[in-house]
């Protein structure tokens, strides 16, 4: 087996921020109006914030403007309410972002799912889940969105494939399964607590580890030939992949860092100019 395929992340979000900035243009000059991501942060969590601070910079790459909203750590969930009630109601804002975590005496879903449909451009909402699954239009979670368009870039089969998901949460895991459910895409959800994880990740065509634990997949496990997409990231630079061991055996990979990361805040922009032009993703 020769050299695996590097599904270069990096590279995709370049260009199509590339085709995002023509399209934001094209916005500018039919109604002379910006659009706006706004962005809210609750806290002074340092990684969040540094979050924040990249996707605004996506947003004045594409030549969108950014709104960060900053709460203090003590906010309750009625003032949270109240500044997304806001942003709803505000014309020119066409995407909002709730930056996760929340501090722990916020009910994070209330908040979440107060967000409009239409400016739910991050898929956090239940009713976007929910949509998302149905094979309805709704805009996908931002990261599964973004590992498919990384997938579909790089002309990687899906139908009919086994693809195993290390992870289960609300907006990664769990949307990651049903996006791949509805691209004809046999399922196996994981996570840290599944026996026989090893044996079940020999079996995957397409394993997404998403499960927050450093190098908790281990290069052994892949199937010789498998596309192993890495969602995980801890400092000094691992994923959740054991990824040195991994590429041997595999045909393709997402690097860490440079494979999801960068496509996560590029489809986020790349959503909100959809909700800008008034459409919405389906199928995802």
């Amino acid at each position: 087996m020769g050299a695996p395929l590097v599904l270069d992340g990096k590279a995709l979000a370049r260009q199509l921020e590339g085709e995002l900035a023509t399209r934001v243009e094209k916005l500018r000059a039919a109604d002379g109006r910006t659009p706006i991501l706004a962005t809210i942060l609750v806290g002074d969590d340092p990684a969040s914030a540094t979050y924040v601070k990249m996707k605004g910079n996506a947003c004045r790459r594409v030549g969108m403007d950014s709104r960060r909203v900053a709460l203090p750590a003590r906010t309750t969930t009625a003032e949270l309410l109240a500044q997304i009630d806001a942003l709803n109601a505000d014309p020119d804002v066409r995407g909002i972002l709730l930056q996760h975590p929340v501090p722990k005496q916020i009910d994070e879903r209330a908040c979440f799912d107060r967000i409009a449909l239409e400016k739910d451009v991050d898929g956090v909402t239940s009713a976007g889940f929910g949509l998302m699954a149905m094979g309805e239009r709704a805009f996908g979670s931002a990261t599964p969105a973004g590992i498919l368009r990384l997938l579909d870039h790089y002309e990687i089969a899906l139908a009919g494939g086994h693809a195993v998901v290390i992870g289960r949460s609300p907006i990664l895991g769990k949307p990651m399964a049903a996006m791949l459910v509805n691209r004809d895409a046999t399922v196996t959800v994981c996570h840290s607590k599944t026996r026989g994880l090893p044996e079940l990740v020999a079996q995957a065509d397409l394993v997404v580890a998403a499960v927050g634990r450093p190098e908790l997949v281990r290069g052994a496990w892949i199937k010789p030939g498998a596309v192993v997409v890495d969602a995980g990231y801890h400092p000094p630079g691992v994923g959740d992949v054991e990824l040195a061991a991994a590429i041997p055996r595999c045909s393709a990979y997402t690097p860490v860092p440079g494979g999801v990361g960068p496509m996560t805040i590029a489809t986020l922009i790349a959503q909100t100019v959809e909700a800008a032009e008034g459409r919405s993703r389906g199928r995802s």
